[in-house]
This record gives C-alpha cells, structure tokens and sequence, in this order.
C-alpha cells in the first residue's frame, strides 16, 4: 500500500478492482454508440456507488469533504479497465465540483445528489478556439439586465457535448476586468438558445464537441460563487482534479506492463520465450520503474491536496507532468514488445495507444505543467 493512503482507501481500491474486472467488460461490451456507452457507464457508475466520492457526504458523498486520493484511486483502476469509463468518472468530477466548492446551497440540492446517482451528466465548459492554455483570452460573455444575464459565446473541445444534463459554463460578466471579471454559471442542457453546434471525433472516442451559446437568457440564480469569481473557481477545480489525471496515466500504464509481461512470457522466438532476452527484460524493468515513480508522485500529490499543504500545485503539475509522460513511454514499449501484435485494430494495445495520448495535453499540457513548476520554484505567481 501506498504510504499516503490509509486502510479506507485500500478498501476503496479493492472495491473499484472487483468492479472493473468483474462487472465493467460486460458494459463496454454492449453493441451502443458512444455516447449511449457514456451514459450507460455513468448510470452503472452511480448504480455502484462509486460516483458517491465526487460530491460530499451531506449531498449523498462518501466523505466530508471531496477527497483527491479517493478520486485518484477510482481513476487508476477504471483506467486500467477502460478509456471511457475513467473520461465519464473523471466528467461526474470536474463538472460537480465547482458547485461543491462555490455552489449555492439550493443548486447543491439538486444537481449534486442526480450526480452522484449518475442520473445526472455534468460537463465543464471553459475552453474556446482561441482560449486553451490561455484561459484568460475566453470570448464568451454573460451580460448583466437587471434579474439575469444573456449569454452568448461559443466553446470547444467540451467533453459530454450534447450528453449532459448541465453544464458549468466560464464567460465575461465585465471585459475591463479582464481576468477578475471571468465567472462561472450552472447552465441547463435545455436552455434555449443552446446549441451542439458540432460532435467532435477523437482518436480516443467519447463524447466531444462544440457548444454555441445565442443570447441564452440565465436567472442570476445561475450565477456560481460571486461575478468575477469565474478563475479562482476553475483553478481550484482543476487543482483538484490535476493530480487524478496521472492516476489515469498510472492505470493506463500498468495495464500496458501487465499485457507486456503476459505476452513476452507466452511469445516464442529463435526457441524460447522472449521475456528470456535481456533487451525485453532492460524494457520491462525500465517501465516498471517508471510507473512506480509515477505512482508515488501521483499519491504523494493527492495526499498533499487533501492535507491543504501550501505546494500542492506544484506537486500536482510534478505528477501530471510525470506520469503521463511516463505513461506515454510505458505503452509505447509495450507496444514494442508486441510487435505486429500490437497493431492490430481493436487489440488492447492499440487500444492503449490511443487511448494514452490526450492525458499529456488536457487540463494543462505537460508545457504548462512545466511553466507552473518553474514559477513555483522561483517563487512567481
């Protein structure tokens, strides 16, 4: 066990790895698209109870307080399982805790208990065709008119596009203001004037795309936390959640290890088994390595943000940065390993292969994680 997680957590560990290799091949399985296969995995996710960790206890949560290891934890095994169900866990995640953390009490009532049922698809919608890492550059504007605002904007590259019940929405309340005049705002997927302007393919499938806000009108019961409160609700979510992204790579790899391991074990070339040859044995002690730096980072970063210690940030862009480059390494010698074997469509490595490649680039490229990680160390905001 790892030194920063406790009993209840190993608990939680054996309780999500009994369901992923028990319960989680049948869903994938099913004949249904992919976003019917979203919303199937979310609803079993919370028919499980394992969506109970991303709200807290007194909305139907597991704990007090939403936990960093707990989500980390959940994300390495499903991960490990499959691509799909880790992006619909991680989506319940990053689209509810902005209500955790800045929510009236009344929008916490009833949106974060259908979350937790998985009844209730959540989504985060920040990004925009000129606002990625550049988050402070978003176009999309909330114009205040006595008892609402009107809407209007468009975002892209916004996973659960046209599957969500709601979403949390980032847009200019006042443009003077730059990026102290960014706020947040629990939007309905019903709202009218709300559009899935396009579906998105990925190399990796799930459901993606591009919303179009057209003069949308909100209550300013809407409004999440205070008008300008927009960025510190973000950055404070995606502190959170920064770390479960290398718990994803963590998973990710070590299935690809496992996979490396049975094959070089069961492949037979020049008479004996590969794993035989000491450049597949230097490949997987190599990886193997790696995924365990990979997962101390990771924990030792949740670990940190549960404890409120005053560098979690810089311990979180550490992890991310790591453990997805890592990962990345990981598959691809796994791959390697299989050889032809590996290339095949609907094989679990090819599978991987694609799968592992977006972890380096959303919720902060592994270039920004090094921008946050230099400017902690040298002591800038």
């Amino acid at each position: 066990m790892l030194p920063f997680c406790d009993q209840d957590h190993l608990n939680l560990r054996v309780w999500a790895r009994e369901w992923v290799d028990q319960k989680l091949p049948a869903i994938c399985e099913r004949n249904s698209s992919v976003e019917q296969s979203a919303v199937d995995v979310t609803r079993e996710l919370g028919a499980e109870g394992l969506l109970r960790c991303v709200v807290p206890a007194e909305f139907g949560g597991l704990r007090r307080d939403v936990q960093a290891r707990d989500l980390c934890i959940l994300r390495e095994e499903l991960a490990r399982g499959d691509a799909l169900a880790d992006t619909m866990f991680a989506m319940q995640a990053l689209g509810s805790y902005p209500i955790t953390f800045a929510g009236k009490l009344d929008q916490k009532k009833v949106v974060l208990p259908a979350i937790v049922e998985g009844s209730s698809i959540a989504a985060f919608a920040i990004t925009e065709a000129d606002a990625g890492s550049d988050v402070a550059s978003l176009q999309a504007e909330a114009v205040r008119r006595a008892q609402e605002y009107r809407l209007s904007g468009t975002k892209r590259f916004i996973s659960n596009a046209g599957i969500a019940d709601r979403y949390i929405v980032f847009a200019l309340t006042d443009r003077t203001k730059r990026t102290h005049g960014i706020s947040a705002f629990l939007v309905d997927a019903k709202l009218p004037g709300l559009t899935v302007k396009e579906k998105t393919e990925l190399l990796s499938p799930h459901p993606i795309g591009v919303l179009e806000f057209n003069d949308c009108q909100l209550s300013t019961d809407a409004l999440l936390g205070a008008e300008g409160q927009g960025l510190e609700i973000a950055f404070t979510t995606l502190d959170l959640l920064r770390c479960t992204v290398g718990a994803a790579a963590v998973g990710f790899a070590q299935r690809a290890l496992d996979e490396a391991i049975r094959y070089s074990k069961n492949r037979r070339q020049f008479g004996r088994p590969i794993a035989e040859f000491q450049g597949i044995e230097f490949k997987l002690a190599d990886m193997a390595t790696e995924l365990e730096a990979s997962k101390l980072l990771v924990y030792q970063a949740a670990w940190a943000h549960d404890c409120r210690q005053a560098d979690t940030r810089k311990r979180a862009s550490m992890a991310k940065l790591y453990a997805t480059e890592a990962a990345q390494r990981i598959v691809d010698q796994a791959l390697q390993i299989h050889g032809a074997s590996g290339l095949i469509a609907g094989s679990v490595m090819e599978r991987l292969y694609r799968d592992v490649r977006a972890l380096r680039i959303y919720e902060g490229t592994s270039e920004i994680q090094k921008v946050i990680i230099a400017r902690s160390l040298l002591g800038k905001t």
